[in-house]
């Protein structure tokens, strides 16, 4: 624990700010005695370079979810780097336990699902009712180009049934759908008390489902879980959305589904890459739905964010850390 007794004013450096919104979420000017705030709103974490001058003499730094690797050689060249706040109370871009080598806290901060959950529904239905194509064919003078499907009596099948899934699961039933799960660990009695299906396996479920949507977490088990035998067991005409994470899916093995089927479309808010390229080929696909990782932006989800960023600083002048990460 650095020297917290009163001195010289510490720097903290808030990463990846793009809509220039962080300052206006949290009362940051509880902290003006004794930190300097400022706001990164361009993105520089492919540069190393240009990152490690931006923190190089930073003491706090708040990481926006997981738009910046910290990995052991990033934060080997941060000599002042004491205190690390994610959003967020898991972050798989930062190298935890190298922090704590150093001797850098790493803490986290409330997070709600209910956006996540929200998005997933309005990527859903945005998919099957074309409803960007409609929009934008509306707007150059066309009239009804597409054919939507409807939700009632079709089968959504969720693979993941945490907080997030659960929520997917009580917008589909409803709509009247028939909602159906799987995961590694999911119980008949969790199913059940979330009034879905237990599929009996990933197969059944990719198989049996109209629409398949991911909330799983991204571990190294779950890295590729969805390949191309899962994707060619799919229905002609299904549909699958991801607001979860890229990994999980072989993006290879995507790209052919949805060329050459059975996939009708996919919707996707996550990218293995992010911000996404220009002209990366998922944005060359027409039956391609994709949002730039949406899923938790929303006002009260960054101001419960910042605002216990703020927190998390405070106590840890004061010597009593909130929400330790390692």
């Amino acid at each position: 624990m650095p020297d917290l007794s009163p001195g010289p004013v510490l720097n903290c450096v808030v990463l990846d700010d793009y809509q220039a919104v962080a300052g206006a979420m949290a009362p940051w000017q509880r902290l003006a005695a004794r930190v300097a705030v400022s706001f990164e709103t361009r993105f520089i974490g492919d540069d190393r370079a240009a990152l490690i001058a931006r923190l190089r003499d930073a003491d706090i730094v708040v990481a926006n979810r997981e738009r910046t690797r910290f990995d052991a050689g990033l934060l080997a060249e941060l000599p002042r780097l004491r205190l690390l706040v994610t959003t967020g109370m898991r972050n798989a871009a930062i190298d935890v336990e190298a922090a704590a080598a150093r001797g850098i806290l790493v803490c986290g901060t409330g997070s709600a699902g209910e956006p996540t959950v929200e998005l997933t529904w309005a990527l859903i239905l945005a998919l099957a009712r074309h409803i960007v194509a409609e929009a934008n064919g509306l707007s150059a003078g066309r009239w009804q180009a597409t054919l939507g499907r409807g939700l009632k009596g079709r089968t959504l099948g969720l693979v993941g049934l945490g907080r997030v899934g659960t929520g997917v699961a009580a917008v589909g039933r409803a709509f009247g759908m028939k909602v159906m799960a799987w995961s590694p660990r999911l119980t008949p009695e969790r199913a059940s008390a979330a009034g879905v299906d237990m599929a009996p396996d990933l197969e059944s479920l990719f198989s049996g489902a109209d629409i398949v949507s991911l909330h799983a977490t991204l571990t190294p088990e779950s890295r590729g879980l969805v390949g191309r035998d899962l994707l060619a067991a799919m229905k002609p005409g299904a549909l699958l959305v991801n607001t979860a994470r890229a990994g999980l899916v072989d993006q290879d093995a995507l790209i052919e589904a949805l060329k050459a089927g059975p996939l009708a479309g996919a919707a996707l808010d996550v990218f293995e890459s992010e911000p996404l390229a220009a002209g990366h080929p998922l944005l060359d696909l027409a039956n391609v739905l994709a949002t730039p990782h949406l899923g938790y932006v929303t006002d009260d989800n960054y101001a419960r964010y910042f605002g216990d960023a703020v927190d998390n600083i405070e106590a840890w002048l004061a010597g009593a850390p909130l929400r330790r990460i390692n």
